[in-house]
């Protein structure tokens, strides 16, 4: 068994220093038209290289580029298809975070690629692995409001093809995983049929790439099972939410590769090596995949900067005192 660190997606884009709030000041200044968009671009690139370097610092295996250029993970790629219109702001799930949300008025087509050149930006300045992160096709119509299509099974559908084109060219970008973010399944388990016909879709076009789906937000032990049989390589897992999950993961086993989201990325409070530990190897032994991850339980941007770079340097330890008890 390998054991891997992993970041799960967003990272903080602004600290406590002058430095490190650049970004806000440039997009302000964006939004005023007082800069242009090549020098909005040169800080956002800029700001990239920070947040990787500090995930790298910490001693991750594999990092991300932290959504340093998205707003939200909805409008991000929906205001980008064809279809679309960005509409009013609505809170992302439970967290304090807001996205603007999509109203669809039309056929919802992809145009081209959304973060494809983000990623090779990030893989060219990275010294480790980096992961690229989509919002999957499930949340993205579960979050819309659907004006155009005659039911939510036919906007799924398209979200799908659409998605499915941006694996592609990320695959043919060269990630090696890419990870595809559906939280919204965890309230709706009963739409599972549905969505497992959207990931289909989209797994059909990762080509030699592995492709992770990763849930938060939610108990994910009802649908631990059936996330076992999806066209998917590794299932990623919020354990703040899902009190049972390393009960239920003994219970069915794991063919796949697992992220086990055991550092709570919404919490200040700093994790314990034996409040952590015991979980980590407890579940670790229940994978048969020669592979798995120890990462946050979402993405960073609900925490500090200076707490979310502790958090993973201290998950790296976690996982490093994890390693020995492997040998």
């Amino acid at each position: 068994m390998r054991l891997l660190t992993a970041n799960t997606g967003s990272y903080p884009r602004v600290g406590d220093s002058p430095e490190q709030q650049r970004l806000r000041r440039a997009y302000s200044s964006w939004e005023r038209k007082e800069i242009s968009d090549e020098e909005f671009k040169r800080v956002q690139d800029e700001t990239t290289k920070e947040v990787l370097e500090e995930q790298i610092t910490a001693g991750l295996d594999i990092v991300t580029d932290g959504q340093i250029r998205w707003y939200d993970q909805i409008s991000h790629f929906c205001g980008k298809f064809e279809g679309c219109k960005i509409d009013g702001l609505l809170r992302f799930f439970d967290t304090n975070f807001y996205f603007r949300q999509p109203v669809i008025i039309g056929r919802v087509i992809w145009r081209g690629p959304v973060v494809r050149d983000e990623f090779i930006f990030a893989k060219g300045v990275s010294s480790r692995q980096v992961k690229p992160v989509v919002t999957g096709p499930y949340t993205l119509a579960k979050l819309s409001i659907n004006k155009h299509y005659k039911d939510f099974n036919s906007l799924l559908i398209d979200f799908a093809e659409a998605i499915s084109n941006e694996i592609e060219e990320l695959a043919k970008a060269g990630a090696q995983i890419i990870q595809l973010d559906e939280p919204a399944i965890l309230k709706n388990e009963g739409d599972f049929e549905i969505f497992e016909r959207a990931i289909e879709e989209v797994s059909g076009k990762k080509r030699n790439a592995k492709l992770a789906l990763y849930t938060y937000f939610g108990d994910a032990s009802g649908l631990y099972s059936r996330f076992q049989d999806l066209p998917v390589d590794i299932v990623g897992l919020d354990f703040t939410y899902s009190k049972n999950l390393a009960d239920v993961i003994e219970e069915f086993g794991s063919k796949k590769e697992l992220g086990l989201g055991l550092i709570d990325a919404r919490n200040t409070r700093m994790e314990k090596e034996d409040e952590v530990l015991p979980i980590l190897m407890r579940v670790l032994e229940y994978v048969e995949a020669h592979q798995a991850y120890l990462n946050p339980s979402c993405g960073m941007e609900y925490l500090p900067r200076d707490v979310a770079f502790a958090k993973l340097k201290n998950m790296v330890k976690i996982a490093e005192k994890a390693r020995e008890g492997l040998k």
